[in-house]
C-alpha cells in the first residue's frame, strides 16, 4: 500500500494539484486565466468522450451490460445513502442534506481523469468504455437528490423542476461527454486514427494539459480551505468517510460486474467523487435554502483532495484485494 500511495503522490498530476493548493495558501499572485481554464475543461471532457466512443465500438453489449447495471445501482443508491446519513446522523435540514446528496450523486470528471491516469501508471489500464459509465453516473444522482429535496421540503424554488432538469441534462459536461461518445462511436476507426494523437487520453498532449488543469484545481481547493472552520468537524469527517465508503462500494460492485482491477478502481473513484461543475447550479436553483458553504467546501476542499491524494490509491488496493 505504501508503494502504491507513493506512486500516486509523486505523479505529475497530483504534484501539479499540490502546487496550486500551496500557491493559493501562501497567497501567490499566480492564477490561470478563466478562458484558459474553460478551454482546458472543454478539451479534457471532449477527449474523454471521443476516446470512450472510439473504444465503445470494440466492446460487445454483453461486456458492457453488467458494468452499466452496477453503475446505475450506484447512481440510485448514492444520493439516498448520503441524504439519510446527513438527516439521521448529522441532523441536517432537508435542503442541506439533499443539496450535498446531489453533489455526491453526481461525478467529478477530474477525479475520473486522475483515476484513469493512475491505474494506467500502475499497469492496470481500465476498460475503454469507462466514459460510458461516467455518463450513466453523472446525471441520475442529481435528479434523485433534487427530487428528495423538493418532495420533502415545505416549499420549492418557484421554478418548474422540468426547467432545472433540462439545465442539468444540457449542461456543458453532459453535452461534451455524451456528444463526444456519439461522435467517437460514429466516426469509425479510420477517422479516429487521424485525430487520436491529439485527443487520445493515453497520449502526452492530454496528460500535459491535465497537469495544467490540475494547477487550477489546486487553486480552487485552496480558496475554500478557510471555509473548513465553518463546516464543522462532522462535515470534515463526512467528506473523508463517505467517499471512502462509496469508493469501496463502487470497487466491489465493479468487481462483481466483471471489471478489471483498473476498471473497478476507476468506478470506485467515480462513486467516491463529488461534483463541483454540474451539481452546484442545479442545487442553487432548485434548493435555494441549501448552504453553498457546505456543499462547495465538501466537494472542493475535502473530498476532491482526499480522492486525488489518498482515495484513488486506496480504491486500487481494495480492487487488488478483491481480485486476488
Amino acid at each position: 500500500m505504501n508503494e502504491i500511495l507513493r506512486t500516486n503522490l509523486l505523479s505529475p498530476i497530483v504534484l501539479s494539484f499540490a502546487l496550486g493548493l500551496v500557491a493559493r495558501v501562501i497567497r501567490s499572485e499566480f492564477s490561470l486565466p478563466k478562458d484558459v481554464y474553460a478551454g482546458l475543461s472543454i478539451f479534457l471532457l471532449w477527449s474523454i468522450g471521443l476516446q470512450g466512443g472510439a473504444e465503445l465500438r470494440h466492446a460487445s453489449l454483453a461486456a458492457v451490460a453488467l458494468p452499466a447495471a452496477a453503475t446505475l445501482v450506484l447512481a440510485c443508491a448514492t444520493p439516498v445513502i448520503v441524504y439519510l446519513t446527513l438527516r439521521r446522523i448529522g441532523r441536517f435540514g432537508t435542503a442541506d442534506s439533499a443539496g450535498i446528496a446531489a453533489h455526491y450523486g453526481s461525478v467529478s470528471a477530474v477525479t475520473f481523469i486522475a483515476a484513469t491516469a493512475f491505474v494506467k501508471s500502475m499497469g492496470a489500464e481500465a476498460e475503454g468504455y469507462m466514459p460510458t459509465l461516467l455518463t450513466l453516473l453523472e446525471s441520475p444522482g442529481i435528479h434523485i437528490a433534487l427530487a428528495i429535496g423538493v418532495v420533502n421540503s415545505a416549499r420549492g424554488s418557484g421554478r418548474p423542476l422540468r426547467e432545472t432538469l433540462h439545465e442539468v441534462l444540457t449542461a456543458r459536461t453532459m453535452v461534451l461527454l455524451v456528444g463526444g461518445l456519439l461522435v467517437g462511436y460514429l466516426m469509425g476507426d479510420a477517422n479516429w486514427r487521424v485525430v487520436e494523437p491529439f485527443f487520445s487520453t493515453k497520449g502526452a498532449v492530454f496528460r500535459g494539459l491535465l497537469c495544467i488543469f490540475m494547477l487550477e484545481m489546486g487553486l480552487l481547493a485552496g480558496e475554500r480551505i478557510g471555509d473548513l472552520r465553518k463546516v464543522g468537524p462532522f462535515l470534515i469527517g463526512f467528506g473523508i468517510a463517505m467517499p471512502t465508503v462509496l469508493g469501496v462500494l463502487g470497487v466491489w460492485l465493479g468487481t462483481l460486474a466483471g471489471l478489471s482491477v483498473g476498471g473497478a478502481t476507476v468506478l470506485g473513484a467515480m462513486a467516491a467523487s463529488a461534483s463541483y461543475i454540474a451539481a452546484p447550479p442545479a442545487v442553487r436553483v432548485t434548493l435555494p435554502d441549501a448552504n453553498p458553504t457546505y456543499y462547495l467546501t465538501l466537494a472542493l476542499a475535502i473530498t476532491f483532495p482526499f480522492n486525488v491524494l489518498v482515495g484513488i490509491a486506496l480504491y486500487y488496493r481494495v480492487a487488488l484485494a478483491l481480485a486476488a
